[in-house]
């Protein structure tokens, strides 16, 4: 559903770049600070397996919300493709997409540690081998939807009239997570559901907080010192429960400088797809739409990780290197950040293409001559030689509103007032004592890759204009039709008269815009296109989406040694009784990275997409570095053998106990050993 999301809030909700961004990393990071709630209820209340199922449901309502909303037909009372009340499709969007975020983020803390459950201490490396699998379901998943929901986006449907079918993108998702909830329920039988172990979120909380109290409390140095702050607990708590706190802290620690490569990552959805609608995405025989370009993840995802498991990393232990898991998450950070490089060097040659529009203070002219001859047009910054049906190459830009123009063999001189951040065609008739005619111009790149076209009349009768796409056009002589929106590829216009008709085939690129003129010789026939002169007002986009690709490739390389190695570093760092805890941990470090994103897109607003890119990547080499000062100065430790070693000791003070004073006090014995077993059962 996130491959089309970005392009929803642009082109349906009408936001701006920024605001679609924003709201988007808003939403993936309360997506992944909810597993905290999933956590608790996991471990405390529902069990794995249940939590997943109830918040499945609440996942897949709230997809179905979502689509409702994107349904434009409903508050569309003039029928003319447009919602009338962006309101109710926005508080729609937003119940739906929080749903979305309660559902999913509810369950991702316990799909993998559920998973991660299936396996007794023994099946240490089947674990390992379940953790990439899981990695490449999650993303063979990815991969189709990142293929089929642009195309269903692409799909015009409506009631009443057609527009992007978004309905389809997100009711397509809705109805396959219901048959995914099915799956899972069907096997039911064949899981280890593990029962859960008491408000441990609550316990380690408590613990964490009577241990800071404590501390402050005893702080005079007359007071001996402890090993650890967390030490300062013991007067009240169980020593085991002490330790296992510490394992938490220590890798929750760790987790300190994760969020700014979730940062970087999660753009590929949002600032990357953005860059992608700039971009030319025709590869011969298939046309990619930027929302697809995001497959490329997925597929190299679905190469890398069974590559990385069977050749890189096996080939690295036999030359001699210890590769640990703290090693492939520094080395994942570095290659994100050099993707972000990337990013920034095909964003500096897009902006070579883009036009430049005119500032607050500017306006800017471009010149037609309709006429069979050719003109010379004095303008206030000197005179501009016309061909005969003929634009100027470029658009003059002027500070001044009111102009005087004059031209050839003109009576007297006209004056024009231009409208100031706005681009305009003077067209100039045949006849230059005739009236002449100023066109306002698009002053935005089209929209969705797709062209601005629109034809002038010179000819001296009226003609109408059609495609098989768009209704006719009636355009009057020397005058101008409106912007048609036309796809990419082979068009073909229909130029009538009333009585005589022919055809004009051109094709189009993305992202342009043209003017087509009819010429005054311009007569009916198969060679009637010799006489249409095509005028580029703004140039389509050239620099290919093939240039994403070594982007996509460092972001997603990174992507397998960084994530999955972190999924599977948390679940064997994490005691018995916590792992969904730290589970969340983990995810919760996505959505800090996410809220910078917000942060940066709302408050720093730097205004070149290219410096924003170098900044981000600049940062991440800075937290690599700390990460890894970081990553040298950790031990790994085993959290069963700790546990099993507090047991042992436990075991051993029960038998002394219960021997000390099991011929003097045997009811006291058995009412304290009771209290001590229940205790102990709690916990």
């Amino acid at each position: 559903m996130r491959a089309v999301l970005v392009l929803y809030f642009k082109y349906f909700l009408k936001w701006d770049d920024d605001l679609a961004t924003s709201i988007y990393h808003a939403f993936v990071a309360l997506c992944y600070l909810t597993p905290i709630l999933g956590a608790i209820v996991a471990d405390s209340w529902l069990g794995k397996f249940k939590t997943i199922i109830y918040l499945s449901i609440v996942y897949a309502i709230g997809q179905i919300v979502m689509a409702v909303s994107a349904i434009h037909d409903i508050t569309d009372t003039d029928r003319n493709g447009t919602p009338d009340n962006m309101v109710f499709h926005v508080a729609l969007s937003m119940i739906g997409l929080f749903l979305i975020a309660v559902g999913t983020g509810g369950i991702k803390p316990c799909v993998s540690a559920f998973g991660g459950d299936q396996f007794d201490a023994s099946q240490d490396k089947q674990r390992s081998t379940f953790f990439s699998v899981f990695y490449l379901c999650i993303n063979a998943g990815s991969l189709l939807s990142t293929i089929i929901t642009p195309i269903l986006r692409a799909q015009d449907c409506g009631i009443h009239s057609s527009q992007k079918c978004y309905p389809l993108a997100f009711g397509v998702p809705a109805a396959l997570m219901v048959v995914a909830l099915v799956v899972f329920i069907l096997g039911s039988g064949m899981y280890y559901k593990a029962e859960p172990q008491g408000n441990i979120m609550l316990d380690v909380c408590k613990c964490i907080g009577f241990a800071i109290k404590n501390r402050f409390k005893h702080r005079s140095k007359r007071y001996p010192k402890r090993q650890h702050w967390m030490d300062w607990a013991e007067g009240k708590y169980d020593k085991l429960l002490i330790a296992q706190i510490k394992m938490v802290l220590k890798v929750l620690f760790l987790y300190i400088p994760l969020p700014m490569f979730w940062t970087l990552f999660d753009q590929k959805g949002s600032r990357w797809t953005l860059q992608a609608t700039t971009m030319d995405g025709n590869f011969g025989a298939l046309v990619v739409q930027p929302d697809q370009m995001q497959t490329v993840n997925p597929i190299l995802i679905l190469t890398l990780v069974p590559l990385m498991d069977s050749v890189i990393y096996p080939l690295i232990k036999k030359c001699g290197l210890n590769f640990t898991p703290l090693k492939r998450m520094t080395v994942g950070m570095f290659l994100a950040a050099m993707a972000f490089v990337c990013a920034a060097l095909v964003q500096i040659e897009i902006d070579k293409t883009l036009p430049t529009f005119p500032s607050g203070s500017e306006s800017q002219l471009k010149l037609l001559n309709m006429g069979s001859n050719s003109l010379t047009v004095r303008l206030p910054g000197g005179p501009v030689e016309l061909a005969a049906a003929q634009a100027s190459e470029n658009y003059f830009t002027f500070e001044e509103g009111e102009m005087e123009v004059s031209a050839g063999n003109l009576s007297a001189p006209r004056y024009f007032n231009l409208t100031r951040e706005k681009r305009q065609t003077l067209l100039i008739p045949s006849d230059i004592n005739k009236e002449w005619v100023l066109s306002e111009d698009i002053t935005t790149k089209p929209e969705q890759g797709n062209n601005a076209v629109r034809f002038v009349n010179g000819m001296s009768t009226v003609v109408n204009v059609s495609t098989s796409e768009e209704d006719s056009v009636l355009i009057e002589p020397s005058f101008y039709s409106n912007y048609s929106q036309i796809k990419n590829g082979k068009t073909v216009f229909t130029i009538q008269d009333g009585v005589q008709s022919c055809e004009y085939t051109t094709e189009f690129g993305f992202g342009s815009s043209y003017t087509f003129l009819i010429q005054s010789s311009f007569t009916f026939g198969s060679d009637c296109g010799a006489a249409i002169t095509v005028v580029e007002d703004i140039q389509p986009n050239s620099v290919h989406m093939a240039l994403l690709i070594p982007q996509y490739f460092l972001i997603t390389a990174g992507e397998v040694v960084f994530s999955v190695t972190g999924l599977e570093f948390s679940y064997s760092q994490a005691p018995s009784n916590m792992k969904a805890v730290l589970q969340a941990g983990w995810l919760f470090t996505v959505a800090i990275g996410n809220f910078i994103v917000l942060i940066v897109a709302e408050v720093a607003q730097i205004p070149e997409q290219w410096a924003e890119f170098v900044l981000f990547a600049a940062l991440l080499v800075a937290v690599c570095v700390i990460f890894s000062i970081m990553a040298h100065f950790y031990t790994y430790i085993d959290p069963k053998e700790i546990e099993a070693q507090f047991q042992k000791k436990d075991d051993e003070d029960n038998k002394d106990f219960k021997d000390q004073h099991e011929k003097s006090e045997p009811g006291m014995v058995k009412r304290l050993s009771n209290e001590r077993h229940a205790k102990e059962t709690k916990l």
